[in-house]
């Protein structure tokens, strides 16, 4: 009997599926480490790549705010044609930033705040206009532009 539990021991060790087991059990192991690493290390890249293009998202919202006049009260833009014909149409246009209300004198026709709006007018005679825009908390902020009628 003894010789045949050290021969069934002896058979187990010279069996070449024991260690072609233990060799494809580790080669699983190895391959399954790898695809764990990879996938933490895609993971981790698309964080950083992620939180990069938020940061170049803020950067660009906080240029497109200043750009617009951050949170003050501004008149952006005001033009108009320096000289028409009498009986001819111009266009007023204006640009303003955080303003509540806007006026536009002498203008018969309402304006509104806007960052880019053009408005239509028929001076008889040379005519400075004036726009007003003015902030939720009342201060306000003027700008002349003169259209000469010849």
């Amino acid at each position: 009997m003894l010789l045949n539990r050290g021969s069934d021991r002896q058979n187990v060790l010279k069996n070449p599926l024991t260690y072609s087991s233990f060799l494809i059990l580790a080669v699983v192991l190895y391959v399954g480490w790898i695809f764990f690493s990879r996938r933490r290390e895609d993971r981790a890249y698309l964080e950083r790549i992620r939180n990069e293009q938020a940061e170049r998202q803020r950067a660009s919202d906080r240029a497109a705010m200043s750009q617009f006049g951050g949170s003050e009260l501004s008149i952006q833009m005001l033009y108009a044609p320096a000289q028409i014909r009498r009986g001819e149409t111009a266009q007023v246009c204006y640009g303003v930033a955080n303003a509540k209300s806007v006026t536009l004198t002498p203008q018969a026709n309402p304006v509104w705040p806007s960052h880019n709006l053009c408005v239509d007018v028929k001076p008889a005679k040379t005519t400075t206009y004036t726009l007003t825009a003015t902030g939720g908390d009342g201060r306000s902020v003027s700008q002349q532009i003169t259209v000469a009628v010849r």
